[in-house]
């Protein structure tokens, strides 16, 4: 069944978040054919409708506000129930964000919809949309169909492939008016407290480091590859315990969630809390000197050797490789 489906984009640093696009991708998925409408909430967003509709989206609505510069969820929240109104969607699909795993649980009881949360792959079946979500820290996964009102997800990052962009593509783009006001937080300011490059979140490539790296200059060699692979460092909470670097790189059931095409775990044992952040990621590279670390269970290749000898030697290669390539 045709089904009008409203997707949140995320706009983030100025750009419009990959996840967005995947949220787009899972939508199209869910309309089997109907209208997929994006939706940009900010204070200056307009300019990015376009780029939603060259990714498949079939329109836009925009909600303008100075108030709605920073994300708050009673702001966020007013803006996207008052374009709810107005459209009546029968689905709704959020990125597995912040900004989704705060947003989405507020909305889904106001609207009294099921919320199937971090959903890594979708599929229709006999005119039912199943969603699959990992279970027990990633050990398992489970199906779900919700058979009775708005269908609403959210979309882990790197998991939903993108549909190709088409820049021919066009459509329309709206703007609604929203008075948003009662506000119980007003952001003053925002100051991020991040590594620099790659957002850790929706890296393709994540070299990340545990307490074999022994100290904050350890990460050097990690950063030097990460940089050559464009991808982001990442940690263990060991090696963030251990003050080697901030804990905004932890990876784990305490920390963030990555799936990335590449992972390389660097000087990290394997603890199940560490595996429940990453044990989904395409493809795991184990670097350790111990033969029986646990993270060699989990891995598809493994190096048992001194990181601080591997690392310069596959960074050099992969340097080879981008000037012949």
């Amino acid at each position: 069944m045709a089904r009008k489906v409203l997707v949140m984009g995320e706009v983030r640093d100025g750009s419009l978040r990959n996840v967005s696009f995947e949220a787009v991708a899972a939508a199209k998925t869910i309309a089997e054919g109907g209208e997929v409408v994006g939706l940009l909430v900010g204070d200056s967003v307009a300019s990015f409708a376009n780029e939603l509709i060259h990714y498949g989206a079939d329109r836009v609505v925009t909600v303008e506000n100075d108030k709605l510069k920073s994300y708050t969820s009673d702001g966020y929240a007013q803006a996207f129930l008052a374009v709810h109104a107005e459209e009546n969607p029968e689905g709704i699909v959020f990125g597995h964000t912040a900004l989704g795993k705060d947003l989405s649980p507020k909305l889904a009881a106001k609207l009294e919809a099921g919320l199937v949360s971090d959903v890594t792959a979708l599929e229709v079946e006999g005119g039912n949309v199943i969603f699959t979500r990992p279970i027990y820290s990633g050990k398992a996964f489970e199906k779900k169909i919700v058979t009775d009102g708005i269908l609403f997800a959210t979309v882990r990052p790197n998991n939903i492939a993108t549909l190709e962009k088409d820049e021919s593509r066009s459509g329309d783009v709206s703007s609604i008016t929203v008075d948003v006001k009662d506000l119980r937080t007003i952001i003053q300011d925002v100051v991020r407290k991040t590594a620099e490059g790659v957002d850790l979140s929706e890296a393709k490539v994540i070299i990340a480091g545990g307490r074999g790296v022994k100290s904050e200059e350890g990460f050097k060699p990690l950063k030097e590859l990460a940089d050559v692979l464009g991808g982001a460092v990442g940690a263990s909470r060991g090696a963030c315990d251990a003050e080697y670097c901030d804990y905004s790189l932890q990876i784990g059931q305490t920390g963030k969630v990555v799936t990335p095409d590449l992972y390389i775990a660097c000087g990290i044992s394997g603890a199940i809390q560490h595996l429940a952040g990453m044990s989904n990621s395409k493809i795991i590279v184990a670097i350790n000197k111990d033969p029986e670390a646990s993270i060699f269970k989990v891995a598809d290749y493994g190096i048992v050797g001194d990181l601080f000898e591997v690392l310069p030697l596959l960074t050099e290669e992969f340097k080879k490789l981008k000037v012949h390539s």
